[in-house]
C-alpha cells in the first residue's frame, strides 16, 4: 500500500531556484517515497521526531505517520554548513 506524500508550503518555497537537473533528482525520490519512504540515504535526525533524505547536496526534511501512511515534507533545504 502506498504512503501519501504531503510538501508542504515551506518545502514548496525551498524548490523554487533549484536546477532542473536536482530538481529532477528531488523529485523523483519524492517519488519513491510513496512506495518506501525509508529507502535511500534516510537518518533520523537527533533531537527531532523528523528524518532527512539526502539527495544530493539537497536534503528532504520529512516526517511520517505510518499509521495514516502519511509522509510529510517540512523542508527541502541545501546542505551548508548551517542546514541542520
Amino acid at each position: 500500500m502506498n504512503f501519501w506524500v504531503h510538501v508542504g508550503d515551506r518545502a514548496k518555497k525551498g524548490l523554487r531556484g533549484i536546477p532542473a537537473a536536482d530538481l529532477r533528482r528531488i523529485m523523483a525520490a519524492l517519488e519513491s517515497m510513496r512506495t518506501e519512504p525509508l529507502a535511500g540515504d534516510v537518518t533520523k535526525l537527533k533531537g527531532a521526531d523528523g528524518f532527512r533524505r539526502r539527495v544530493g547536496s539537497y536534503r528532504i526534511l520529512f516526517m511520517i505517520d505510518f499509521e495514516r501512511r502519511q509522509v510529510s515534507v517540512t523542508g527541502i533545504l541545501r546542505r551548508t554548513s548551517a542546514t541542520y
